[in-house]
């Protein structure tokens, strides 16, 4: 591949141009403000989240154990109980009616033996889930992969700007209403959240990787189905604290949100929404959208994608 063959690049990944973009809005949650000019290199992105199938390659070459399946440090973790510190995710369980929307313990719990073969549990399994994207995945679980297929995690911008697809201000990925011709354009909840799941889009739980259109430049699943961790750490007095569906684990211990790169259990943030994201809770299926997640968290709704940089960059 030479320096200008935009056309060529790594398997299943996607030019990205890059280029100057308004980041971020003014339109929608405190933590996206001020819209403001950003300049991304050009760089390639993988066209979707990496999938079960991928990332079981990854484990049955490397021998690589996740974050989920290692025994939990006590140290760590001093006020955790017993069933805490045991290997484990958090897990979405559907409460059977409407709950207050200010404690997400009414939708979430951790689940000893949730982990990415598992996802949901011990009682769960990856049986016809080869295509949907690899969850219950921690940020050095992501990073491990990366370096594996001699990838990065992408930046913030970097993610924003590919998730854009072209489309400078517009709200959603492929432009500027939800539904289209009476199609919704990605897997997220339709309903009331947590209790009411409707399915409209054709999924309860996450979906195959390209089950709905790509954005202007070729990239599937860049809202809805899984969040998608990114490089960068979360700034502490920047941006809201504001946890919405992206859930805190008893291993935070209350400690405040906070991503300075020195920290034992930092936050990096975390883009793109997915199943579990409602209007009536967390209308963050967007390309300014974004979320701090601690990176020792792992989750049935989280997973990542891969970049490449432009070595030497495009012109």
């Amino acid at each position: 591949m030479t320096s200008h063959d935009a056309t060529a690049g790594p398997e299943e990944m996607i030019f990205i141009p890059g280029g100057q973009f308004l980041m971020g809005s003014n339109d929608f949650y405190p933590e996206e403000r001020p819209a403001r000019p950003a300049v991304v290199l050009p760089f390639w992105l993988e066209r979707h989240p990496v999938t079960n199938a991928e990332f079981a390659r990854f484990v049955d070459e490397t021998h690589y154990v996740t974050r989920a399946e290692r025994p939990v440090d006590p140290r760590d973790y001093p006020e955790a109980t017993a069933e805490e510190l045991a290997p484990g995710g958090l897990v979405f369980q559907q409460p059977g009616g409407p709950v207050p929307l200010n404690d997400i313990s009414g939708w979430w719990a951790f689940v000893p033996g949730a982990n990415w073969r598992q996802p949901t549990g011990p009682d769960s399994d990856l049986e016809g889930l080869d295509e949907h994207p690899v969850v219950q995945i921690g940020y050095e679980d992501a990073e491990a992969y990366a370096a594996w297929r001699g990838r990065r995690l992408p930046t913030e911008a970097e993610w924003e700007i590919a998730a854009r697809g072209g489309l400078e201000s517009a709200p959603y990925c492929w432009g500027n209403d939800m539904v289209v011709a009476g199609h919704y354009m990605a897997n997220t909840w339709q309903g009331e959240f947590p209790w009411q799941n409707l399915a409209l889009d054709g999924y309860g739980g996450t979906s195959p990787v390209g089950a709905f259109a790509p954005n202007g430049f070729g990239l599937v699943d860049m809202a809805g189905n899984v969040w998608e961790w990114t490089a960068d750490w979360w700034q502490v007095g920047v941006q809201s604290m504001s946890p919405c569906c992206s859930p805190r684990t008893t291993a935070v211990g209350g400690g405040e949100w906070s991503a300075a790169p020195g920290e034992r259990f930092g936050r990096k943030v975390i883009k793109g929404g997915s199943y579990l994201c409602a209007p009536n809770y967390c209308l963050r299926y967007r390309p300014s959208a974004r979320q701090p997640e601690p990176i020792d968290t792992t989750t049935c709704h989280l997973g990542f994608r891969c970049a490449v940089s432009s070595n030497p960059p495009l012109r």
